[in-house]
């Protein structure tokens, strides 16, 4: 799907805010809601809208402490990669988790209220996984950035 200005306009305008009314989102880019809404839903339709979420307060809800853990597993078959990802799926405290090239064959970002709430998580969860030959953890001392996507007109 080829995007234009507008559309691009568009995307910009719901990562900053998903809740803008369709007349406030034609108004902010050029244009009315009937249009608007059509390139919204087009988008979609496409696939390049995927959802629409609310941004949480971590410290607010109890769990203000970030820890990025690096995962190497003995075996890298294709079952043993699937069993491990389907697995971190099921972990609430896992809030991202990716497959990764080098030293680590997982890239895990996990969110817990304090040291003691984290040593719970890899010994009730994290270490009952079949399979995990070496984790390193790295607690996150402060976040400098978190960004939407760029979006932008292909050159």
């Amino acid at each position: 799907m080829k995007l234009d200005k507008f559309d691009l306009a568009i995307l910009q305008a719901l990562q900053q805010d998903a809740r803008l009314s369709l007349q406030d989102l034609g108004k902010l880019v050029g244009l009315t809601a009937s249009p608007c809404w059509t390139r919204v839903k087009r988008m979609e339709d496409a696939g390049i809208i995927t959802g629409y979420t609310v941004q949480l307060s971590p410290e607010k809800l109890g769990l203000p402490e970030t820890v990025i853990l690096h995962v190497t597993l003995d075996n890298h078959s294709d079952e043993a990669l699937f069993e491990f990802g389907r697995t971190l799926e099921s972990i609430p405290e896992v809030l991202e988790a990716y497959l990764v090239s080098g030293d680590y064959d997982y890239f895990i970002r996990v969110a817990v209220e304090d040291t003691r709430g984290y040593e719970r998580f890899l010994r009730e969860r994290l270490y009952k996984i079949p399979g995990i030959r070496h984790s390193k953890s790295s607690f996150v001392l402060r976040r400098l950035k978190q960004s939407p996507l760029p979006v932008r007109l292909p050159p």
